[in-house]
């Protein structure tokens, strides 16, 4: 193999062969695993959560990938005795460099692209890794920013060498400890690629078994279940709500959700919401996700305590007990406001009519008082 000089004219540094070796056949392994394989959707879902931890870590923000799972469903995070603001902070950090990997903006995209074509510059002749790695500390040491080299440099493995965009960057190699003369520093990052692609590899392996030990628990049902079905499509997605599910498998979305709850009571699926609605599973490997995620404030007891869900207390306060009533007392009209306010209403007609009288007002007949009156009297007449 040829020696490759750069254009400051510095040659590959000594090591660096093993390091490219080591690196390009964990790349080789893990594309050629993964190319066409059923758990792909979720496979890449774990990759980019641990991707996205290594650059926190290396920028000063240690988050548990777990934590960044939950805050991408939107679920709230279950703390305890942690630093909030340190959590948080961390948490909105990884966010943003995850939406930098997954759904660029378009000023982001924009930045990527320029990435993209400074790779390009710099990888005549050189190969896709080590073009990669002296893009990647050139692009450093002119003062531009971390987030698009690293996209840049997922495209480019992808463009260049690989069926699936795996998302490498040799996050290590830029961690404070690491020298920063090329010389030294192109063997540590191309074994920081091939630490990643091993870890993805056995990442893989896990899921598999998992997937196939879900499997054996459904063995041997009738022809027509699709229990087998059902674990296909949870094992390839890193969450899935019944709703999903029965799209996708066509049937009733209540018994898409007796199904997961047939899965959860024998172990073979988790639920990491804890709640009633919108309810998210995945396969057994997802519970420490399942224990990252906050439980919702019925569940809670104490000044801020929040309980295990693995209590023998349910998470639902018990419905109090029923008060026997008795039959409400027939309703009686109480006419005593009212007839209060017909005779003051008399009272004032009345004076009223005192008055036309005294000035000679009075109705026909010259009588004046009130209207009862005037019929007392007329009653009194007819009676003589």
């Amino acid at each position: 193999m040829a020696l490759w000089r750069d254009r400051r004219g510095d040659l590959a540094p000594p090591g660096w062969g093993a390091a490219l070796s080591g690196a390009a056949l964990a790349f080789g392994r893990l594309d050629q695993a993964l190319h066409g394989h059923p758990l792909l959707p979720a496979a890449l879902h774990r990759l980019r959560l641990d991707a996205v931890r290594r650059q926190a870590t290396v920028d000063g923000h240690a988050i548990d990938p777990w934590h960044l799972a939950a805050v991408l469903e939107h679920l709230p995070l279950r703390l305890g005795d942690a630093d909030r603001g340190g959590v948080f902070e961390a948490a909105r950090y990884a966010l943003g460099q995850y939406r930098w990997l997954v759904e660029p903006d378009v000023d982001q995209e924009g930045e990527i692209q320029d990435a993209e074509a400074f790779l390009r510059a710099h990888d005549a002749g050189a190969g896709p890794l080590l073009g990669a790695g002296a893009g990647l500390h050139r692009w450093l040491e002119a003062g531009h920013a971390r987030p698009p080299m690293r996209t840049a440099l997922i495209r480019h493995f992808r463009r260049s060498m690989l069926h699936t965009p795996l998302p490498f960057t040799g996050a290590a190699a830029l961690a404070a400890e690491t020298p920063w003369g090329y010389a030294e520093w192109l063997p540590c990052f191309l074994d920081a690629l091939g630490a990643e692609a091993r870890d993805g590899l056995r990442q893989l392996g896990l899921l598999e078994h998992a997937w196939r030990q879900a499997r054996t628990h459904v063995a041997g049902r009738r022809r027509h279940s699709r229990a087998a079905a059902a674990l296909d499509r949870i094992a390839a997605a890193p969450l899935i709500s019944a709703t999903t599910l029965a799209g996708q498998l066509q049937m009733a979305p209540k018994n898409a959700l007796a199904l997961l709850d047939q899965f959860v009571e024998r172990g073979i699926v988790v639920e990491v919401t804890h709640r009633s609605a919108r309810r998210l599973f995945g396969l057994k490997g997802l519970a420490p996700l399942a224990e990252e995620v906050a439980l919702p404030r019925r569940a809670r007891r104490g000044s801020g305590r929040v309980r295990s869900p693995e209590l023998d207390e349910p998470l639902v306060d018990a419905a109090p007990t029923p008060v026997a009533l008795s039959p409400l007392a027939r309703w009686q009209p109480d006419y005593a406001d009212l007839e209060a306010a017909m005779a003051a209403a008399d009272q004032v007609v009345r004076n009223a009519g005192s008055r036309l009288e005294a000035l000679g007002l009075a109705g026909p007949g010259g009588r004046g008082g009130s209207a009862r009156s005037r019929q007392q009297e007329d009653d009194t007449d007819d009676r003589e």
